[in-house]
C-alpha cells in the first residue's frame, strides 16, 4: 500500500491537474523564449541582459520554476509509488522510496532557490 505522506496534494486528481497546468505554462515560457531567439538571430549578451531585466520576463520565469518544481515533484512522487515498490524491494521499499524522495526534494529545492538566485541577482 502506497501511502500520501510526500504526495503533493493527497488527491489524484489535483496531481494530475497541476502537472497539465505546469505543462502549460513551461510550454508557453519555452515557446517564447525559442521564439525570442529566433526573431532576435544573432543576440548578444546585452540583448538578453536587457530581456532578464524586464519585470514581466522575471516574473514568467519565476512561474516557470514554479512549474517546473511542481511538474518535477508530480512526476518524481508517481515513479516512486509505481516502481518503488514492495513488489520490486522487499520490505525496505518505504525507505528506499522515502530516500528517493527526500533526495529528489532537495535537489527540486536548490536548483528552485538556485534560479532565485540567479533571476533576482541576490
Amino acid at each position: 500500500m502506497v501511502t500520501n505522506v510526500t504526495n503533493l496534494s493527497r488527491s489524484g486528481l489535483y496531481d494530475w491537474m497541476a502537472q497539465r497546468v505546469s505543462a502549460v505554462v513551461l510550454a508557453a515560457y519555452f515557446i517564447f523564449l525559442i521564439g525570442y531567439l529566433l526573431v532576435n538571430p544573432g543576440m548578444g549578451y546585452a540583448q538578453w541582459h536587457q530581456l532578464f531585466a524586464n519585470t514581466g520576463m522575471r516574473i514568467f520565469t519565476l512561474l516557470a520554476l514554479v512549474a517546473l518544481s511542481a511538474h518535477a515533484w508530480v512526476g518524481m512522487w508517481t515513479i516512486a509509488t509505481d516502481y518503488l515498490t514492495t513488489m520490486a524491494l522487499g520490505k525496505s521499499a518505504t525507505v528506499v522510496r522515502f530516500l528517493f524522495q527526500a533526495v529528489c526534494g532537495i535537489a527540486m529545492f536548490a536548483y528552485f532557490v538556485w534560479g532565485v538566485q540567479i533571476l533576482w541577482g541576490i
